[in-house]
């Protein structure tokens, strides 16, 4: 059985228990400062993907010093990029998919499209990327739904029943329902926060959790902790 959505109630008090958390425990990264530029954000969420954002962290400065646009991206090559990506395993793929995609921005003036179907046509630009666009060039309260926020959902909520994140129906709709509407950037990078310092992979400290009380992972009433961990791919 599909598990079921949870009320408007509950996500709200889902939301200020996971900020009121976020206020004290937030992890601090240069693409969170308020001085950030939305190609900072999209830079670092591109650069984010399949790597520790404490990795990225200590890179990021100088890839941002050395490409601080669009157009500084586009003029460069791919084996330039690869140089600045290899010390962070990025040097293949990523260097070709960051080159085609900051062409595509130079010829349109580094003004990224509006519409989601234009957003998803941008070279190697999946469902991830297009939803980090959307929120942070416009506002767009669409979740960074990756497989840690995966985790923590399914952990707190009930899993999804496809194995890819992308097209599970349920999982969908909880995490837009999750960041609609109520501080977005917040709550997502509080989700993600979270899953990289309490509702880790292998071992989570569930006592630490602002989300216990209510969590279907670590409740005693809930379904078995070995049936969930059977059911969820964590």
């Amino acid at each position: 059985m599909q598990s079921a959505l949870p009320s408007a109630a509950a996500v709200r008090a889902f939301q200020e228990r996971l900020l009121t958390w976020f206020h004290t425990h937030r992890r601090k990264f240069p693409w969170r400062n308020k001085s950030a530029s939305t190609y900072d954000k999209i830079i670092a969420e591109v650069l984010l993907q399949r790597t520790r954002a404490e990795t990225i962290a200590k890179f990021y400065p100088r890839f941002i010093n050395r490409f601080p646009s669009w157009r500084a991206l586009a003029q460069s090559d791919e084996e330039t990029l690869r140089v600045y990506l290899k010390p962070i395993g990025l040097w293949q793929r990523r260097a070709e998919a960051l080159v085609k995609l900051a062409r595509e921005m130079k010829a349109r003036r580094g003004i990224l499209p509006r519409d989601r179907p234009t957003i998803e046509r941008l070279p190697g630009v999946g469902q991830y990327i297009a939803n980090a666009i959307e929120r942070f060039a416009y506002d767009v309260a669409t979740p960074l739904l990756d497989v840690n926020m995966a985790r923590v959902l399914e952990r707190h909520y009930g899993p999804r029943h496809m194995v890819d994140i992308r097209y599970d129906p349920y999982l969908q709709r909880l995490a837009h329902g999750i960041v609609k509407g109520y501080q977005a950037a917040a709550i997502n990078w509080a989700i993600i926060d979270l899953a990289a310092i309490v509702c880790t992979r292998n071992a989570p400290s569930c006592g630490a959790c602002p989300l216990q009380s209510t969590c279907r992972f670590a409740g005693t009433t809930a379904p078995s902790i070995d049936k969930l961990r059977h059911r969820i791919s964590f």
